[in-house]
């Protein structure tokens, strides 16, 4: 077997990570989408999508929340994780903040053991707002007041009712504009200044 010259070796690493890349959830090799009963799998619409994912310490809210949010009449695009085994909540913010940044889904919903750190992490994806909620005022006020896109929650820190609550609210309360509007404009403000090529 001839060896891989080092130009080889680039070219393919270089390959997959663009294939990566152009995955939405680049955790999982085929993201798990499941559609609302209005929404067949071929009318799947970015409109009606909603990414979540979880950390172990958030796998087994995510598994409930999922059917949920399909009977609120969303379709769900799973980024993992799959399991409970431990994995970083980095990775899937990440996952999540892209699939949203990216217009493959419309919103997106990180869960982790407290919220904090995925939140941290996937405000870090340009174009993300995303907020930690741990009641329904926090909820409200992320969407109408600052347009979150994102929505973060600790699987340690509320019940699933609670969630359920908090998600609904969520999904349901419309960005008031208005005075609010040009606070998000200065949010997204800030960020381009730190973008590298200022776009």
């Amino acid at each position: 077997m001839s060896e891989i010259s080092e130009s080889e070796l680039h070219q393919i690493v270089q390959k997959a990570i663009q294939e990566a890349a152009s995955h939405a959830c680049p955790l999982t090799t085929q993201p798990k989408v499941m559609p609302s009963p209005s929404s067949p799998p071929a009318m799947v619409s970015p409109q009606k999508m909603i990414a979540i994912g979880a950390d172990h310490g958030g796998f087994q809210l995510k598994e409930i929340l999922k059917p949920f949010l399909v009977e609120l009449g969303f379709d769900v695009l799973d980024c993992g994780t799959t399991s409970k085994e431990a994995v970083d909540y980095p990775d899937f913010a990440l996952a999540v903040a892209q699939a949203v940044a990216g217009g493959k889904a419309s919103r997106g919903i990180m869960i982790d053991g407290a919220g904090i750190g995925s939140c941290m992490a996937a405000n870090k994806v340009p174009g993300i707002r995303a907020a930690m909620c741990y009641d329904i005022s926090t909820a409200s006020n992320s969407r109408e007041h600052n347009d979150a896109n994102l929505l973060t929650l600790g699987a340690g820190m509320i019940g699933e009712n609670l969630a359920k609550q908090i998600i609904k609210t969520w999904l349901t309360t419309d960005f008031g504009g208005g005075r609010h509007q040009k606070r998000v404009d200065k949010i997204v403000s800030i960020e381009k200044q730190f973008l590298k090529d200022g776009k």
